[in-house]
């Protein structure tokens, strides 16, 4: 076979016209005058001519792309347009090519401008490649037409066989075929969290119940997708559970895998990487070798001996690069004759090894033995870490700069890594030397100095905190199985403690408080502060992953205090009321309350508390009360970047602005909790702040919309079954009830009450009212008295007064006004203005049952303005059956709901007698008849004891009774 010379042109413009190969001129006017007409693509760059006159080298492969996108017009690059002061060019705008290489802005010649089918308009997050691909013309076409197929593709091959750069040329190549994207994801990490990985990179929610091999199945089952999954050597098995889902589930999904080896699951197609040809890989040689030795030349002087290395080194990509990065220093014949004994040391390896990966370790080993003693220790002991690492943890950057100069390790965005193939390589170089312990001691150490000098970011930056821990995630697991299995497990506890919060991230609560645990019990009996941050952590990590397991706050509290640790016990006076939240206001209040006094300087423990009590009065719809603790506590959770909290204070705080009917507000505060919440990527924190999103759509009118919100984790729902997130059954009940899908709208709210807690009482009304809707009257009574025994006990006045409206609707008129009116009276003492505008279409309703169509007319078009004008349409099945007639201006809301209230007295209730009291009497009412004291109640309603004296004074005076025997008597008639 004849030698192909390789000569560098210059730089030219190459045009690129029609079918025609591409041309190369000197100035971009000479190339524009041999231009006939037709697609084509003007480009300037520096080139290399073949033997035979043809350009090649990346600028024409650039060119070539560019005339790709030429849809009967003429493309021209930034490079070329600059030379182009006086031509008509059109600039649109920025865009990638299918070379994967960094973006370029593209100008029109003439013509109308149009869309370009460029690399941006398919969803993607294709690495952007810093060079060129070269070669794998035929492999790259045939791999395009498998995968239109769908099902799964596994490039296998050696380390270093380019199987990755080919994947990824695939897809660019492809990316027009699949509308949904092309999603590229590496698998540098524990095979436990492929699926987390994937999930992680659609942007899917992962929910804990399900795992995320179903979420991510869920979220794909009817999209058009190409999904990249490289490396999966490292994790086949996790790769092949999530493959097998796929597949089954997702007919419309496409897998493309890179592998030493295949994947092994039923409809793989295997492809065996094959070597580059001798051709393509001497010009991959060159290419390199230019970045090196600018202007090097394959000659009759270099043609044989760069022809010779890439025989011998098999033409695997990563060989032939590691060879040409030697040109710095060594000229092609030095890098020939240095491959002979390296060769032939190996040429005998383990039997059963591909003739290529020994071929690849030669190659490794020659450049092994090429480093001096100092940086081949810094070479091999950079074999401990996992997933990557910054130039200090390397030592500095010396030796650093001479291992990527050699190819041996990258550099990406101010981190390093090897690629696994060298690291395992150096892993064995280091238990060689006997170095293996002392440097994972030292790993250790390291890590551990790090996470322990950046916990004051968590007291004040956590957002920094997060940037500084997540990229070290792998480092820091490897580091803490390293520490926790050691005979004194100090340091691996230490480090155990100072990265709690870590697990709080992308849903790894799981993986957290089993790293917690173990920490914990390699110490079962100490009563150390070391001890009780470590049981702190597990109260942390558990508010999302067991809400509900308050032992390792109770212990972490019991430690704390007899070691006279304020802010610990702070902290886990904090998680103690926070897991008393659903189950117990008032221990809930009195804990938070304590913990707030316990703060001192402690900001995260005190805003804690605060938003803790603010929740708990917006739960009693106390909300004049609740909203400035809930808006001091965020502001200190978002100055320190305390995310998932600050997202649970915007959404409440959005609740308030909905009851009191300002939708901008309810709006704007729904969708900074979203904001606030998203880069956490936990599934409850996430999902609950989209939740509150939706509710503020749909109560909008806006029901398309609050689905649309609302589809991304309900496929994840569909899957799972009983999910908790909260306020999520109750949404989608509201919406399917809006869009009159009663049937599916019970079945929502009936999941809505959770047991035990206080949330047993929510959706029950709104259940209640499917039910009357459909006609199923026995079952609304039944539901809608549990609704108001519940609210009463728990003082939830937004959901009582719901609850009573519902009950007013199948009321006989004079007991659906007591009904309607005690509703009514609820929501004004509490601001519900948000829920007066219902009481007015209950007292329309009522109005017209009782033969006064006038006024209830003059209600309804009042309450119609308000509604307009406050933004918060009827629900469409709720519109009365009214002849409007009148022509009298609207009222005002508030004056139609002192009309409506005229026709009860001037307070909208009786004077005497039972519906007579007002629903704080009626709370005092029934605490006195349970047998409470007047302290107690007191305490329990958070009034003073006089207070509560002049509550019964006032109940016997309508009642007409003395004393609480009386009071018990008249009580146990209406509560039971």
């Amino acid at each position: 076979m004849s030698e192909t010379n390789l000569v560098p042109a210059g730089t030219v413009t190459i045009l690129c016209a029609g079918d025609e190969p591409p041309a190369v001129f000197a100035t971009p006017e000479e190339a524009l005058a041999a231009l006939t007409g037709g697609p084509a693509a003007l480009h300037t760059g520096d080139v290399l001519l073949r033997d035979d006159g043809a350009p090649t080298g990346p600028a024409v492969r650039r060119c070539r792309h560019l005339r790709e996108l030429a849809d009967g017009c003429t493309l021209v690059s930034a490079r070329t347009a600059a030379e182009l002061p006086g031509r008509p060019l059109h600039d649109l705008g920025v865009h990638r090519l299918p070379d994967l290489t960094g973006p370029e802005r593209i100008f029109q010649l003439g013509g109308r401008p149009g869309p370009l089918r460029s690399l941006d308009t398919t969803p993607n997050n294709l690495p952007v490649q810093l060079t060129g691909f070269v070669g794998r013309g035929t492999e790259t076409a045939e791999l395009e037409r498998r995968l239109a197929g769908g099902q799964l593709v596994t490039l296998a091959g050696t380390g270093g066989s380019g199987k990755t750069r080919l994947a990824a040329q695939v897809a660019a190549a492809g990316a027009g075929r699949w509308p949904g994207g092309v999603w590229w994801v590496e698998l540098d990490t524990e095979p436990a969290e492929v699926a987390e990985l994937v999930a992680a990179t659609l942007g899917v929610p992962v929910e804990p119940h399900v795992g995320a091999v179903r979420s991510v199945v869920t979220h794909l089952r009817d999209r058009r997708v190409l999904l990249c999954l490289d490396n999966c050597e490292q994790a086949l098995d996790a790769v092949a559970d999530l493959a097998v889902e796929l597949l089954r589930s997702c007919p419309e999904v496409a897998l493309l895998a890179t592998s030493r080896e295949p994947v092994g699951v039923p409809g793989e197609t295997v492809w065996r990487v094959p070597p580059l040809a001798v051709e393509e890989a001497v010009a991959l040689f060159a290419e390199r070798a230019g970045a090196v030795r600018p202007l090097f030349t394959v000659d009759s002087s270099s043609a044989a001996a760069v022809r010779s290395v890439c025989t011998r080194l098999d033409g695997i990509p990563l060989a032939v690069e590691l060879a040409a990065a030697w040109l710095g220093t060594l000229t092609p014949h030095q890098i020939d004759a240095g491959l002979d004994d390296r060769f032939a040391l190996l040429t005998r390896g383990p039997r059963g090894v591909p003739a290529r990966q020994q071929t690849l370790a030669a190659s490794i080993a020659w450049s092994h033995d090429q480093l001096d003693d100092e940086d081949r220790a810094v070479f091999r002991r950079l074999a401990v870490f996992a997933g990557g690492f910054t130039l200090d943890a390397a030592g500095g950057p010396a030796a650093l700069g001479r291992l990527v100069d050699k190819s041996l390790v990258l550099a990406e965005n101010g981190r390093y890594r090897m690629l696994e193939t060298i690291r395992e390589y150096a892993a064995a170089r280091l238990a060689e030397a006997g170095e293996t312990d002392v440097e994972r001691d030292r790993h250790l150490d390291h890590f551990l100095a790090l996470a322990e000098a950046a916990e004051p970011d968590l007291d004040r930056d956590k957002d920094a905190w997060r940037a500084r821990m997540e990229p070290e995630r792998d480092n820091l697991r490897a580091a803490l199985e390293w520490g926790l299995a050691q005979e004194d497990p100090t340091r691996g506890r230490r480090l155990a403690a100072a990265v709690a919060w870590l697990w709080n991230l992308r849903g790894r609560g799981h993986e957290g408080l089993a790293y917690l645990k173990r920490a914990v019990a390699r110490c079962p009996d100490e009563r150390s502060t070391l001890q009780a941050r470590l049981l702190t952590g597990m109260g942390l990590v558990a508010d999302t992953t067991a809400p509900f397991d308050l032992e390792a706050a109770r212990l972490g509290l019991e430690i704390a205090t007899e070691l006279g640790e304020a802010s610990l016990r702070a902290r886990c006076l904090a998680l103690t009321a926070l897991g008393h939240l659903y189950t117990d206001f008032d221990a809930a209040w009195d804990v938070a309350l304590e913990a707030e006094k316990a703060a001192g300087a402690d900001g995260f423990a005190r805003d804690s508390a605060l938003m803790l009590r603010g929740i708990i009065l917006h739960a009693r719809d106390r909300h004049g009360e609740a909203e400035p603790l809930l808006a001091e506590a965020a502001e200190g959770l978002l100055r320190r970047g305390d995310r998932g909290l600050a997202s649970t204070v915007l959404s409440t705080r959005s609740a308030i602005a909905l009851a009191s009917a300002d939708l901008p507000r309810a709006r704007e505060l729904a969708e900074h909790a979203v904001e606030v919440a998203a880069p956490l990527g936990d599934f409850h924190r996430v999902n609950t702040t989209l939740c509150r999103l939706a509710l503020v759509h749909c109560l909008a009118g806006e029901v398309d919309a609050g689905f649309r919100v609302m589809e991304p984790f309900l496929r994840l729902v569909e899957t799972a079954g009983d999910v908790f997130v909260p306020g999520m059954a109750g949404v989608m009940g509201e919406l399917h009830r809006r869009r009159g899908s009663f049937e599916e709208a019970e079945r929502w709210f009936a999941r809505e009450a959770i047991p035990g807690t206080y949330m047993a009482s929510q959706g029950l009304a709104e259940r209640g009212a499917v039910l009357r809707a459909l006609g199923r009257t026995s079952e609304a009574e039944e539901v809608l008295a549990t609704a108001v025994e519940l609210t009463r006990r728990w003082g939830l006045r937004s959901a009582l007064a719901d609850a009573l409206d519902q009950q007013g609707y199948l009321a006989e008129p004079e007991r659906a006004a007591e009904l309607h009116h005690e509703a009514l009276t609820l929501r004004l003492d509490h601001g519900l203005r948000l829920g007066v505008l219902d009481s007015l279409d209950a007292l329309t309703t009522l109005l017209a049952r009782t033969g006064r169509p006038a006024d209830a007319v003059r209600v309804f078009v009042s309450a119609t303005r308000a509604r307009a004008e406050l933004g918060f349409p009827r629900r469409p099945a709720e519109q009365p059956e009214l002849e409007i007639t009148t022509e009298e201006e609207p009222m005002s809301l508030d004056d139609v709901v002192a009309f409506v209230r005229r026709t009860r007295g001037a307070r909208g209730r009786p004077s005497s007698g039972w519906g007579s009291l007002t629903p704080t009497e009626l709370e005092v009412v029934k605490l006195a008849a349970e047998g409470s004291t007047n302290p107690e109640i007191g305490a329990k309603l958070f009034m003073s004891r006089g207070t509560v004296k002049t509550h019964l004074a006032h109940v016997y005076a309508k009642l007409g009774i003395a004393n609480r025997t009386e009071l018990a008597t008249v009580a146990a008639a209406h509560l039971t």
